[in-house]
């Protein structure tokens, strides 16, 4: 199998700025390797009517090209199904049947960050179990034997953070994020995951999940994120950050384009020009404040 990188969005609507910039990223550092790039949509529980074809045509406006059929997260669920039962068989899972609110009142672990889960569920007796299934769906859980995991990535060295006992599919059936993510990334031969910065800290449950299942832990490089005026992540209450808004005040794509790379310490122009001058260990590595233009 080819090595890739890929970008993984959710099409809850227009990708904004931020988005665009981490695709680039993503696409920058899978090319200057020599890797097939990949294109998968997140699309298990947030996506909106008409977005993919949206974030496929910025993509292609900032020329961002993929290699490949775009994958589809609501297309896998049976592979999702399949890593589950192989966690179960080994003694991996237990049910859960706490509520959101149940979990952030509870007391966490020492040291565990604010909504941890604290492990209600996981030595109920046999009995307790099929009481509580006759009120209320189960959700699946990770039984972790770990407390903290190590990874390593490109631009913050080695990261160690939380594993806890994570939630592997939601009780309304949904699969969640963590796995997911996991067994798509080992399933498409992706050994390099180019992302925003604010998913670090749940990356070494990720790698900690891969190595239950076997599966290579990709190369990671956490990139910094797009911030507002306030230092907060841009969002799109922010004003145009997207190319149809800011095109409506006639900046073109590749204009935003040339923006981003500008950003990046690279020349203007295609991306295929700016990977000459690519080297990941020159990137900035503080926050981009997008300022309204």
């Amino acid at each position: 199998m080819n090595r890739a990188g890929r970008f993984a969005p959710s099409p809850s609507g227009e990708l904004h700025v931020g988005n665009l910039r981490t695709a680039i990223l993503a696409w920058l550092f899978a090319r200057s390797t020599g890797r097939d790039f990949l294109l998968r949509v997140e699309d298990l529980d947030r996506a909106r009517a008409g977005a993919e074809a949206e974030q496929l045509r910025d993509l292609a406006a900032i020329g961002v090209t993929w290699d490949g059929a775009v994958v589809r997260q609501t297309d896998r669920g049976a592979v999702y199904g399949e890593a589950i039962a192989r966690l179960t068989a080994a003694g991996l899972t237990y049910e859960c049947f706490c509520t959101r609110r149940e979990i952030q009142e509870a007391p966490s672990a020492p040291h565990a960050p604010q909504g941890a889960y604290p492990g209600t569920c996981r030595n109920l007796d046999p009995a307790e179990v099929e009481f509580r299934r006759s009120n209320r769906p189960a959700a699946i859980r990770l039984r972790a034997e770990v407390a903290e995991y190590t990874v390593r990535d490109v631009l913050h060295g080695e990261f160690t953070g939380v594993v806890d006992d994570f939630v592997l599919r939601r009780n309304d059936g949904v699969t969640a994020y963590n796995l997911a993510v996991v067994v798509d990334d080992a399933a498409q031969g992706i050994d390099q995951v180019v992302r925003g910065d604010d998913l670090l800290s749940s990356t070494p449950r990720q790698a900690y999940l891969s190595s239950l299942l076997h599966m290579p832990v990709p190369e990671y490089a956490h990139v910094p994120l797009v911030v507002n005026a306030d230092g907060a992540r841009l969002a799109k209450r922010d004003g145009a950050v997207t190319l149809t808004d800011l095109s409506r005040e006639g900046v073109a794509a590749a204009a935003v384009r040339d923006l981003i790379l500008q950003s990046l310490g690279l020349p203007r122009g295609t991306l295929e020009s700016a990977l000459s001058a690519f080297r990941p260990l020159d990137l900035p590595r503080e926050p981009w404040v997008w300022r309204r233009l």
